[in-house]
């Protein structure tokens, strides 16, 4: 099987992106874990297949490094918005994306040459499941908020989300929970709130805008930030609004590299 494909990023979270509508993948769980090694394949959080949709403009199926299939991808939505604009596919600036989690509405922000320079995403709503949740790993007790904006997460505010070692308490939080859990260590800064992430199948990340996303609304919930908030990760800095309980995300999107891979299981 031969695909041709864009790798893009946004803030530094990485998937290589197929128009599944050209390009059918049959397995896209193996396609996925095969393409993803960065020392076999392209190297990636994952990929993502756009496709039609019955109910939207486009559809987006997003599989994460070790083969499991997310619900919603913040960062790869946005790469689809310019993926589809610059490719032609559409001309529209305001695109519908079906996901596994509902649609998505993206408003598309051209710079001074036509191409998409922002993309806003309208992630829906937000649902604290518990305000106060305790996990222990590694010796320690974690205590965060379980919070659901399409995808689960485990928010936990520290003095010092830099200090926490994420790689090894991550993987030991994130199967607490059955199907795994995304988790996120935030504290307060001028700057913003800063977040770290460990994303349920893929590992530490640059950046997760769902969990971007999550860590706004946990931080609304507790009456650390008003409306709107900047959420600075290892990849760069997300703008999150929130109003009325409806979340609103903004950043870049950019293309990386592009080419054809012929896929060769078993190798």
């Amino acid at each position: 099987m031969k695909l041709e494909f864009t790798k893009m990023e946004g803030l530094g979270n990485d998937y290589i992106y197929v128009d599944a509508s050209r390009y059918p993948v049959d397995n896209p769980s193996a396609v996925s874990k095969l393409l993803s090694d960065r020392h076999f394949g392209i190297g990636a959080d994952g990929l993502v297949l756009i496709g039609p949709s019955p109910v939207a403009d486009f559809s987006m199926r997003m599989y994460n490094a070790d083969g499991s299939e997310g619900l919603m991808c913040g960062n790869a939505a946005r790469c689809i918005g310019k993926y589809v604009f610059e490719k032609g596919l559409t001309d529209k600036k305001i695109i519908d994306l079906e996901t596994a989690s509902g649609v998505r509405r993206l408003s598309l922000h051209l710079g001074s040459g036509g191409t998409v320079d922002s993309v806003a995403v309208g992630m829906g709503g937000y649902r604290i499941l518990q305000r106060k949740l305790t996990f222990k790993a590694a010796g320690h007790s974690f205590t965060g908020m379980h919070v659901d904006v399409g995808n689960p997460h485990f928010v936990v505010f520290v003095p010092d989300a830099d200090a926490e070692d994420v790689a090894a308490v991550g993987p030991l939080l994130e199967n607490q929970v059955p199907g795994g859990i995304n988790v996120e260590f935030a504290s307060v800064r001028s700057d913003g709130i800063r977040m770290r992430v460990w994303e349920r199948g893929s590992g530490i990340t640059l950046a997760c805008g769902t969990g971007a996303c999550a860590t706004a609304a946990a931080a609304l919930e507790l009456g650390l930030v008003s409306g709107h908030c900047a959420i600075v990760m290892d990849g760069g800095t997300l703008q999150i609004s929130i109003q009325d309980g409806a979340i609103l995300q903004r950043g870049p999107a950019r293309i990386v590299f592009e080419g054809s891979v012929e896929i060769l299981f078993g190798r």
